[in-house]
């Protein structure tokens, strides 16, 4: 039996990569690891989060490019002090940045 715990970030907060160069606003949480096999090996092992943790999906920026990342709950800090994510998808997804977090269109906001 898993004991699934529940998820540090939600839908809209803003959030940087602990170890890698890059920030993202949270769109999607998967309560544990739900990506491919392929993906999971294609990390070198001695970085390897754990899979019985929650995993999110973000709208990330680098300084170089915008894309979408797949990251462990354990490489995440909350990073709303830096302000809006510049990904060119958030207007899809989100009505504005409140200086905290991401408000999600039609008023919902991210459960915590």
């Amino acid at each position: 039996m898993t004991d699934t715990r529940q998820a540090r970030f939600s839908i809209g907060d803003v959030v940087r990569h602990r170890i890698f160069p890059f920030r993202g606003v949270v769109f999607d949480v998967d309560p544990e690891f739900a990506n491919t096999e392929e993906w999971w090996l294609s990390i070198p092992e001695e970085i390897r989060p754990r899979r019985d943790q929650p995993f999110y999906h973000l709208l990330a920026e680098n300084a170089e490019s915008f894309y979408t990342a797949y990251v462990s709950e354990q490489n995440l800090l909350p990073d709303a002090e830096n302000g809006a994510v510049g990904h060119p998808e958030t207007a899809e997804l989100f009505e504005r940045f409140d200086g905290e977090r991401y408000r999600l269109r039609g008023g919902a906001a991210g459960a915590n």
